[in-house]
């Protein structure tokens, strides 16, 4: 039962962007963007962070006077948006994979991050009468935070304890505490397994049976639901149980190399090319049922704005966005910035001032346009799925194809292959274009949700916009830093910093492998084309059975991008967000059959679901600061000379006991959380 609205004259008195909520929103923002940013490299996905940020924010507002529902918007808003440009790092990473840095250079990290969030807002502010006001679109992660918002206003009676900012910060809490013990026993004391697997030979196939003991990524499954879950499944399935099998049947085994050891190689250069064929295909499929729909949005969205235009100055609150005079003033601002930092990315390499310029304006023109056209499509795809249904993944792959394919033109036309480390800087070039069109389409993805957010709750745009540029500049910020911790502790797949590091503890950044191997295959025209094309026939193959599913059974899919990502991450990865999906699955259907009244049972579920999204909020914060503080911990450790495991125990034959701990521990922190999720 939801709470009768606050009327529009009492709205209006409201304070929203406020000093102390930018302040807190900026705090927020250093905590998500940094749980992000692990989360990201370490197993590609990244969560939304609109409901844990509401939550915090109206427990700690409700303790100043005059605080209020536009206020605990505002910061959400802004903690969001920092949280979700993170999603650079499904790019940036691939410039230390290729050798071109050697570390995060801090003003062009930022600089790329700044301008390509801000135009992420602002390519999006014409969409938002079309898409937002005057549409049909779900937008659920927006819907669900405007609810949250409603039930946790103190300014309206509390009619469910359940409903209000302490007992959510309570939940994100426990859920942080719980994978924050984890994880420092696994990844600090190095007591426990953070994974476990069983190998097994029939005749020369290889075979595994994985399981990984993450509760991040327990959480993650929560957030991805059940749909999701299968195809993942599906995805793994493939794998370890149909591709690695007859690849090790049919492939010599070397000497002295262990059954293990050779399964993996031959997943790594092998199947994950088949999966990253089909990621490819059904991101491409996956713009094209979107293009008819974004296109329509678009004019009908700019026919919308320039008539609105005209009377801005007579235009109710909740109807005025930032003026066209502004938001050309910060776009050609931003422009300045993009020019700039390409300029000091492409002065470096050793080519006449004239082709540089001629790059520049082709990188900036590049990102411009397409970051135009991807953020339609994520806005539109974010109203349509949520944003963290949404495909962005696909649009970084598309992306970096159609930018790597026109530099590989002008590289060619221009003589700049046959120079040394030619190919290199192209490259690296291409990637760091695709950077400002990834943080254009995380952002665009993100805005029109928390448009719709602050549309539902009577908030006053061009505020929220504000909000949304500032939340940019913070993220922006922190991601550079985090970056450059993360990779001196951990380091990346394919990019160690010191020699004899271990391997095994770095993040493996997989979106930023794919779309590194894409770039370099299409510049070095070594790509793996057999096993690519193999993957684009199983691609082809998903996108008809899921057609075929939806036909037959409407409300059942089969996510062709979400299979293809199960082929392509680690088995260690892919089981604990199969096992949150079911526990998501088996939570709800619990409480579906224990209420048999329909409006019981509504309210019961969404009390559920709240709980579960709050618990795995805090499970994916608790795992990233622990992580976060751990590298902090390992660089000090290395800067006075010690080694990069300071915390680790090193029992001696401790493995097997380790997993078994790890299983163990994982089991009963996962009971715990059931029991918090559908109590009585």
């Amino acid at each position: 039962m939801q709470h009768p609205s606050t009327t529009s004259s009492a709205v209006d008195q409201y304070r929203e962007l406020t000093v102390r909520g930018m302040i807190l929103g900026a705090l927020i923002t250093v905590i998500f963007t940094a749980s992000n940013v692990y989360l990201g490299l370490k197993v590609g996905l990244t969560f939304a962070s609109s409901i844990p940020a509401a939550v915090i924010s109206m427990a700690v507002l409700k303790c100043f006077n005059g605080s209020n529902i536009l206020e605990n918007n505002m910061v959400q808003t802004q903690a969001s948006a920092a949280g979700t440009l993170s999603s650079i790092i499904f790019v940036l990473p691939g410039l230390l994979m290729i050798g071109y840095w050697q570390g995060f250079p801090f003003w062009q990290t930022t600089l790329i991050c700044v301008a390509g969030g801000i135009l992420g807002v602002i390519f999006t502010i014409p969409l938002r009468h079309v898409l937002v006001v005057n549409s049909d679109l779900p937008y659920p992660e927006g819907l669900a935070a405007a609810e949250i918002l409603k039930a946790g206003d103190h300014n309206q009676p509390q009619e469910n304890d359940e409903d209000s900012p302490q007992s959510g910060v309570k939940q994100i809490v426990t859920g942080g505490i719980l994978s924050g013990i984890f994880s420092f026993l696994a990844g600090g004391l190095r007591v426990i397994s953070e994974s476990a697997s069983y190998w097994f030979k029939v005749g020369g196939a290889v075979f595994q049976v994985p399981m990984g003991f993450s509760l991040a990524l327990l959480g993650a499954g929560w957030l991805v639901g059940i749909t999701g879950g299968i195809a993942v499944l599906l995805g793994m399935f493939f794998s370890w149980g149909i591709a690695v099998p007859y690849f090790t049947s049919t492939t010599a085994m070397p000497e002295n190399v262990s059954m293990m050891d050779f399964a993996i190689k031959l997943w790594v250069t092998k199947v994950r090319y088949i999966g990253a064929g089909a990621i490819a295909v059904a991101a491409i499929w996956t713009l094209i049922t979107l293009f008819k729909p974004m296109l329509e949005g678009m004019k009908l969205s700019f026919q919308a704005f320039g008539s609105d235009s005209q009377t801005s100055k007579t235009q109710e609150r909740v109807n005025q966005d930032l003026s066209p005079k502004t938001m050309m003033l910060i776009v050609v601002a931003t422009l300045i910035i993009l020019v700039a930092t390409f300029y000091s990315f492409i002065a470096t390499a050793p080519i006449s001032f004239g082709l540089a310029c001629a790059l520049v304006a082709c990188a900036t023109i590049m990102a411009f346009i397409i970051g135009f056209l991807v953020a339609a499509a994520s806005g539109y795809m974010a109203g349509l799925i949520g944003s963290s249904s949404s495909p962005i993944s696909s649009i970084g792959i598309v992306s970096i194809i159609i930018i790597s394919l026109v530099f590989m033109v002008i590289g060619q036309s221009s003589g700049i292959f046959a120079q040394a480390g030619g190919n290199q800087f192209m490259t690296a070039l291409a990637l760091f274009t695709a950077s400002v069109v990834m943080a254009i389409s995380t952002i665009s993805n993100d805005n029109l949700q928390d448009l719709k957010t602050g549309h539902l709750v009577q908030a006053t745009p061009w505020r929220q916009q504000v909000a949304l540029i500032i939340g940019s500049i913070v993220g922006a910020i922190v991601i550079s830093p985090v970056l450059e911790l993360l990779y001196n502790a951990y380091g990346f797949t394919g990019a160690l910093p010191r020699a004899g590091m271990d391997a095994a503890q770095a993040l493996s950044a997989p979106q930023a492998t794919l779309m590194t191997t894409i770039a370099k295959g299409i510049f070095s025209h070594n790509l793996e084309w057999a096993y690519i094309r193999a993957g684009v026939f199983l691609g082809v193959f998903l996108i008809v059975l899921d057609v075929v599913v939806k036909y037959l059974r409407p409300g059942w899919s089969v996510p062709p991008l979400a299979v293809g990502m199960g082929i392509y991450l680690p088995a260690s990865v892919n089981m604990p967000i199969f096992i949150g999906t079911v526990l998501s699955y088996l939570c709800l259907r619990y409480i579906k059959k224990r209420h048999t009244d329909p409006a019981i049972q509504e309210k019961e579920v969404k009390a559920t679901d709240r709980r579960g999204t709050l618990l795995a909020a805090g499970l994916i914060v608790g795992e990233s600061i622990v992580g976060v503080v751990m590298a902090m911990v390992i660089v000090a450790s290395i800067a006075l000379g010690g080694g990069e495991s300071p915390l680790a125990l090193n029992l001696q034959g401790w493995d097997k006991i380790g997993e078994l701990l790890g299983l163990l521990l994982f089991i009963s922190f996962m009971a715990i959380l059931v029991r918090q999720i559908i109590k009585k």
